[in-house]
């Protein structure tokens, strides 16, 4: 073995609020954990301005700050965070191999994955633009649509998630405009009824998003085409809202632990953080393709930081009877 290889107890893969909390408690249990922020250090709530649905913020704070108060949490209690990301793992031997920005190689006891999943976007320039302003454009109507209350959005998808959030919208809108690409749905029935028969949302078929309009700081409107007759018009709108899927951050696990088709990490066992292989457990929205939110994501940080230390005292336990009895 060679010395440049690190072992370490506890690393753990992502910087999001579950990677953060499972550092917490990880280093609080003594587990020394080793968490390298990845791509993009703080996840997701780092292109999110104002959180206010987080417990213990009484007046919001924005999605930077939170990560920032995070980290140091995390490193209060002696997480060593690290820059730099995961781009190989070999969890097929009782060591778990991963090696990071193809060069370091790490040997770990326990592996805490919490990589999380990526929101699609259309990949419009204006899109992106006032996406990464803060101005209008969201991938989650239970995180921002407070924010729209009483006004006119428009929301682009056809599957169930997107009938979920176009009724969650419908609720404090006073209009919701779904544009639907295709000429019907893709989602369940009883999630088409369920949209079709809410009165503040226009459904527009065989439509879609040729740009969305604004002021240079917020979303004014949405102008869309009809791909049947090439008809143009546009839609006033203060928010834009994008639900056509996510996508788990988790290529590279694929043949090392058990994915879902949709390249979700399946949890072993229900209502644990396990996966399939004994000592990498799972944590935030890696795993969790139902409620996405900032604080399921912790919680699930903290599950999975107590599987781990549980793990690692049974395998110490295990050391201890083998060699006693052996002496």
């Amino acid at each position: 073995m060679s010395d440049s290889i690190e072992k370490i107890k506890c690393l753990i893969i992502g910087s999001g609020p579950a990677g953060y909390t499972a550092a917490i408690y990880a280093s609080r249990a003594n587990m020394e954990p080793v968490l390298y922020q990845g791509e993009q250090p703080g996840g997701q709530l780092t292109t999110t301005n104002d959180v206010e649905n987080f417990p213990g913020y009484p007046d919001g704070i924005t999605g930077p700050e939170m990560m920032i108060q995070l980290q140091k949490q995390a490193e209060r209690f002696g997480t060593d965070v690290r820059h730099g990301w995961v781009t190989k793992v070999d969890f097929s031997g009782d060591i778990h191999k991963v090696w990071i920005n193809d060069e370091k190689e790490i040997h770990a006891s326990t592996v805490i994955i919490s990589t999380g999943a990526s929101a699609k976007y259309l990949g419009l320039p204006s899109e992106q633009k006032y996406l990464k302003l803060g101005g209008g454009v969201s991938a989650c109507a239970v995180c921002d649509g407070f924010f729209y209350r009483n006004q006119e959005v428009v929301i682009v998808g056809a599957g169930d998630s997107a009938c979920e959030e176009a009724h969650y919208l419908s609720k404090l809108c006073k209009k919701v405009t779904m544009l639907v690409r295709r000429d019907e749905f893709r989602a369940s029935k009883i999630m088409a009824e369920r949209v079709k028969k809410t009165k503040n949302i226009e459904i527009l078929y065989n439509t879609e998003t040729e740009e969305v309009l604004g002021d240079g700081q917020v979303v004014t409107g949405v102008r869309v085409f009809n791909n049947q007759t090439d008809e143009k018009f546009d839609i006033p709108a203060t928010g834009f809202f994008v639900a056509i899927g996510h996508k788990p951050n988790t290529d590279i696990f694929k043949g090392q632990i058990d994915l879902d088709e949709t390249g979700y990490i399946i949890n072993a066992e229900p209502g644990t953080s396990k996966t399939n292989v004994e000592g990498v457990f799972v944590s935030g929205d890696a795993a969790d393709h139902v409620y996405r939110q900032a604080i399921t994501a912790a919680g699930t940080g903290c599950m999975a930081a107590l599987d781990a230390e549980r793990y690692l005292a049974a395998k110490d336990a295990d050391f201890e009877v083998a060699t006693s009895t052996y002496n």
